[in-house]
């Protein structure tokens, strides 16, 4: 059994995340835009979505941050990842990158790698499988899921941000959040977040809007980790079948605040 009892602490960025609705800039996965676009929505910030390099630094400009997600990565798409991100590292808006299988193929690997080299990024996100991969460490990796391997999940999350210098959110049963140093774990979730294809990309975009404003990045990754786990969660209560707890979920984020969160978090310790 998870040991749920974790520090309740109070959501201090979702009131200033509605408040400033920050523009998220997605360079997308063509699988899951529409999910990304929601999620941001409803929970208050501003998603936009691009495809033409020549339009990135423009983009850019108007947003608050950026998130590339390498879902479905081909040489066009890859430029415009470029042109986005040599925008936002000129402009320093605060990038989230999310390694979509990027052991899956020789060339996922090789646009991973040269991202990860030329840029820095304020946060990866990912599951064990694609961190254990960016952190060099032999992992069975099985598509977009997480897959199977040995090793102690907390060092390897460390490990990556050790390596990349950033934030490394290693989302699963327990969502990881770690500097490297210091270490902040969400033990809550829903087996329903694995069925709905877009929920991982959907958290990579709202952890760029929770950075894009302004906060120190360690907290900002954790509270939209816990935002988001506790939505999920929360809908799971009542809705079993994916569809109907998609829809609860979204109705989750439109309505979470400081006060809700916390009784959510609450109720579900109770239960443990």
């Amino acid at each position: 059994m998870i040991n749920r009892r974790v520090v309740i602490h109070r959501l201090r960025l979702i009131a200033q995340l509605r408040k400033q609705n920050p523009v998220v800039l997605t360079v997308a996965n063509m699988v899951t835009p529409a999910d990304v676009a929601n999620g941001l929505n409803v929970l208050g910030a501003s998603p936009i979505m691009s495809k033409a390099p020549e339009e990135a630094e423009d983009m850019v400009k108007i947003a608050q941050a950026v998130t590339i997600n390498l879902g479905t990565i081909e040489a066009e798409q890859r430029k415009e990842m470029a042109a986005a991100m040599d925008a936002a590292q000129f402009l320093e808006v605060p990038a989230v990158f999310d390694p979509v299988a990027c052991a899956g193929s020789s060339y996922r690997t090789e646009v991973a790698d040269e991202l990860l080299s030329k840029y820095q990024f304020a946060c990866i996100r990912g599951n064990a499988g694609e961190i254990a991969a960016l952190a060099g460490i032999n992992w069975q990796s099985h598509g977009i899921d997480a897959g199977s391997g040995d090793g102690d999940l907390t060092k390897i999350a460390q490990k990556c941000a050790q390596k990349y210098h950033t934030v490394v959110a290693m989302t699963g049963v327990v969502d990881i959040i770690t500097d490297g140093q210091k270490v902040i774990k969400v033990p809550f979730g829903s087996p329903l977040f694995a069925v709905h294809v877009g929920t991982g990309d959907m958290l990579s975009s709202i952890i760029a809007a929770f950075i894009g404003l302004g906060g120190d990045v360690l907290e900002a990754t954790s509270q939209a980790c816990l935002v988001f786990a506790l939505a999920g969660q929360a809908a799971a209560e009542t809705a079993k079948t994916p569809s109907r707890w998609y829809n609860q979920f979204l109705d989750n984020l439109y309505q979470a605040d400081d006060q809700l969160i916390e009784s959510w978090q609450k109720e579900l310790q109770k239960e443990d």
